[in-house]
């Protein structure tokens, strides 16, 4: 049983650990993890040797720090998790708006009730969870929100002065008090209100309509901010950025092995029925976000998230799983044309540069898509032979993929093409005939990928005919079951 009463409380190791600051909290407890070897971060992935020993070094110094990254590379995520370096729950006072400590409470109504009850004084038992708040930085944030107001009927009620801190309306930053205060996007903030909040960081004190307001808060601050916005010339004041102790920036994954591991923590994959996905489609769906950063028509400012090959995966193993329902297959099977059915998934993750927009987000889409499944096709079939398929096909042979035929059914078809199945079988990933089929279109797909078969919706896979260039702005027409 905890303690419930301020008499109670003494004696106990929180008296004589009254005034620990929060930095302090957080300190120790990394300390006490790192000596045990446990994780800092459960789930992030690809920051290791990067990020991580960054943040540690951080929250070690003592420091507030902010997280410099383009969109979906998982800061919102690490500043969520610093939570789990603070203690369990810790004692405040009952009714208290600053969750006060009860043996250094720093709010005159916490003192007052110190003085009011003594030893009978009611405690209660904050938790990690609550511990935290989070604000998204928009340019109507006022210092009302952040700081707080001052209230002329909470003034007259109390019979105070309007520069009395009882006549304070507290805002979010005195509500975090004993905790941590997160802010995202922090240049967004209006000039006014990053004054404020420097002024609490260095000072302790803040300017409410002209009454100057004491606020010894303990609270560490976290922040995160797009880099291109974070500079003198942005939209940062210098003198806040001068008081954030760390920099530290975040990166999208740097191998595609890296990616796939984090999309298949992220995505939605239990879907109460067996999937089959084999290991050359999760590859290309995760080479769509690296082919996607590095192409010239996406903005590099705004960048790839990592939620758009998550966002892809989920849509591609739903494809598998329409059409598994549609021709009542099991397992569901899923392709590499599948990729092609999850451009909405792709589409509007994508800010375009004016190249971009001239052509269009689904065209750039699905040009990026095809140049992914080249790519993966180039890393997995350098060793398999597919001369004799792109000959056959090279002497005016057509093959059309009928619709509504279930995946294991297509081998008679792919038989047709001399030297597919042979290929395939050196890329499949099972010895069932579903397998088998499944690694004959990626054979396929790959080929058109790599601009040496054309695609069709009329005639289907084909030879090249004239310029591949040409060839290759006509697109994937082809509809897909």
């Amino acid at each position: 049983m905890r303690p419930a009463t301020l008499g109670e409380l003494r004696g106990t190791p929180w008296e004589t650990s009254a005034g620990r600051s929060v930095k302090v909290e957080l300190r120790e407890n990394l300390m006490r993890k790192l000596r045990d070897r446990e994780p800092i971060f459960p789930g992030i992935r690809g920051y290791d040797d990067s990020v991580i020993p960054q943040i540690v070094n951080a929250i070690l110094s003592r420091h507030n720090f902010i997280l410099l990254g383009l969109r979906g590379q998982a800061k919102t995520r690490i500043l969520r998790q610093l939570t789990d370096l603070l203690d369990e729950a810790i004692p405040v006072l009952a009714d208290s708006e600053l969750h006060d400590d009860p043996f250094r409470p720093v709010s005159v109504e916490g003192r007052e009730i110190v003085d009011r009850c003594g030893e009978a004084t009611p405690i209660e038992w904050l938790p990690r969870e609550a511990r935290y708040v989070e604000k998204l930085a928009t340019p109507d944030v006022t210092v009302a929100d952040i700081v707080g107001d001052i209230d002329p009927i909470k003034a007259a009620k109390l019979g105070t002065r309007l520069g009395d801190e009882r006549s304070v309306h507290y805002g979010l930053l005195p509500r975090a008090n004993r905790g941590l205060f997160a802010m995202n996007e922090l240049p967004d903030l209006s000039g006014k209100v990053q004054v404020a909040l420097f002024n609490v960081m260095q000072e302790g004190d803040v300017q409410i309509k002209g009454h100057p307001i004491r606020l010894p808060l303990d609270i560490m601050l976290v922040f995160s901010a797009n880099p291109e916005d974070y500079t003198a010339r942005g939209k940062i004041i210098t003198p806040l950025k001068d008081r954030i102790g760390s920099e530290i920036r975040t990166h999208y994954p740097v191998t595609v092995e890296e990616g796939m591991a984090i999309t298949s923590q992220e995505a939605w994959m239990d879907r109460g029925s067996e999937v089959r996905l084999p290991d050359f489609v999760a590859e290309m769906v995760e080479e769509v976000a690296f082919q996607a950063r590095d192409d010239s028509r996406v903005d590099k400012h705004s960048g790839v998230s990592q939620r758009l090959p998550i966002s892809l995966m989920e849509a591609v193993v739903s494809n598998a799983e329409r059409r598994a329902l549609e021709l009542d297959e099991t397992p569901a099977y899923v392709r590499a044309s599948d990729l092609y059915a999850g451009l909405s998934a792709v589409t509007g993750k994508l800010e375009l540069e004016y190249e971009g927009e001239l052509k269009g987000g689904e065209a750039v889409a699905r040009d990026i898509v095809r140049r992914a499944v080249g790519q993966v096709f180039a890393r997995r079939a350098s060793q398999v032979e597919t001369g004799e398929v792109v000959e056959y096909f090279d002497s005016d042979h057509t093959l059309r993929l009928p619709d509504g035929l279930a995946t294991a059914d297509l081998v008679p078809v792919f038989e047709a093409v001399p030297g597919l199945l042979d290929a395939a079988g050196a890329l499949a990933e099972g010895r069932s005939a579903a397998d088998l089929a499944v690694a004959a279109e990626f054979v396929l797909e790959g080929l058109y990928a790599r601009k040496l078969v054309a695609r069709s919706e009329e005639r289907g896979y084909e030879g090249v005919q004239g310029d591949a260039a040409e060839v290759a702005q006509a697109g994937p027409r082809r509809r897909w079951n």
